[in-house]
């Protein structure tokens, strides 16, 4: 990619964003129908809430372990195209090993190998989209997420859909085929690209065209930036904040399909629908909340959608059985999922463009670390007393996040290059 006189980049098409978006997609894809597939494997294993807490805790610590390696792989290596080709690849080929477990134990192996694979995605293609776009960061990467939303949306239908002929090992077998597909659009449409980046620093002048492709790649300099990142305290309180919003999200995603199933003898079907209709209100939500934050500035939309994500979580564990549930998972979906984005770009926005690829990873890291407590201790409150205090606790989650966010400095500028 070149780089005009002025130093600025050349106007891009939105096709890369698509494309993008569609792989985020697919990372989505394969966790929602496991979530659907969850009840039947938990019953088939004799698996109690906190078993099944702790197994997908066991994906999320391993995401946590091998996120900021990723990040940094992506620094050090920069072909972005192929590693998110990569990542999808690793993301679903675990699943279909899954039709030949037996126990919990080699349940958990596949699921820390998805979420290895899992956390080569963001680092590359968040910075990408980010940077490409400087003055949109809020809308496209709604858009990326909007893709996760779309991905998690159409899954727990067809796999409600497929649970109607096939067993679930059967269904994860052929859960693998839209991963392959993406995989190889990815790797041939996208390829070897990468980032172009521009600075207002001479120092960093050599490295603005491809950073990560030819450079020399200073270990040590590393270490000292990666530092910098984690002194850096709004990025910090972002990064922790967004942890909290993940322990809230991961622990509706886990355990709202098994709730319906074990507790009000939902069908797969009805499952199905439950979990795309939180997803299409997310879907929905991403692209206005994106929007409006380019517009208003993230702490606004930040805080609103934090409170109004908390007293909805509440109305739904009280709606029970009526139509007013499916009414509050719709709002749910809507509050929880607006944020993602905005705390996506709030947090690209201090971090230095040069360790894009480690902030990133450094933010994942944090959310996966939220979201490996969010099933093991949802699992344990709902055994220990019952699932509707497991809901509550998640309610304070969100009320936690929200507290976070008012500490983030209100002068800070986004991080320079």
């Amino acid at each position: 990619m070149s780089i005009t006189a002025a130093g600025a980049l050349p106007p891009r098409t939105f096709r890369d964003v698509w494309l993008i978006s569609a792989g985020h997609g697919l990372t989505h894809w394969y966790p929602a129908t496991f979530y659907i597939l969850l009840p039947l494997i938990g019953k088939e294993l004799g698996l109690s809430y906190t078993q099944i807490g702790f197994l997908m805790s066991a994906q999320h610590l391993a995401g946590a372990l091998s996120n900021l390696p990723g990040g940094m792989i992506v620094d050090a290596i920069g072909k972005k195209g192929y590693l998110m080709a990569a990542s999808l690849f690793w993301v679903g080929f675990p699943y279909a090993l899954m039709s030949l477990t037996h126990s919990m134990w080699m349940l958990v192996v596949c699921v820390m190998l998805v979420g290895i694979g899992n956390n080569l995605w963001h680092p590359a293609a968040i910075p990408t989209l980010a940077h490409s776009y400087p003055q949109r960061k809020g809308l496209v990467l709604s858009f990326h997420g909007m893709g996760g939303n779309i991905g998690e949306a159409l899954a727990p239908l067809a796999a409600g859909t497929l649970l109607a002929w096939f067993t679930w090992r059967e269904v994860v077998v052929i859960n693998i085929v839209p991963g392959l597909v993406m995989a190889t659009l990815i790797l041939v449409l996208v390829g070897a690209l990468t980032t172009a980046r521009t600075t207002d620093s001479s120092k960093d002048k050599t490295n603005e065209v491809n950073a990560g492709n030819g450079d020399k790649w200073n270990a040590r300099q590393y270490l000292h930036d990666l530092g910098s990142l984690m002194r850096n305290r709004a990025l910090m309180l972002i990064c922790i904040s967004g942890g909290c919003r993940t322990l809230t999200q991961v622990g509706l995603l886990v355990f709202l399909p098994v709730y319906l199933a074990y507790e009000q003898g939902y069908s797969t079907i009805a499952i199905g629908v439950c979990m795309t209709v939180l997803q299409v209100a997310g879907l929905i939500a991403g692209p206005i909340a994106g929007h409006v934050s380019d517009k208003v500035g993230r702490r606004q939309v930040v805080l609103s959608s934090m409170i109004l994500t908390g007293v909805t979580i509440i109305g739904m564990v009280f709606a029970g059985q009526s139509f007013l549930f499916i009414v509050f998972v719709a709002l749910v979906g809507f509050f929880l999922y607006a944020m993602r984005p905005v705390m996506q770009a709030w947090a690209v926005e201090n971090t230095p463009k040069r360790l894009a690829g480690t902030g990133v990873g450094l933010q994942f890291t944090i959310l996966a670390i939220g979201g490996s407590i969010a099933p093991a201790t949802f699992g344990l409150i709902a055994d220990t007393w019952n699932v509707y205090a497991a809901f509550y606790f998640l309610a304070g989650t969100i009320i936690a996040a929200n507290l976070l966010v008012l500490f983030v400095p209100q002068d800070d500028h986004p991080a320079a290059a």
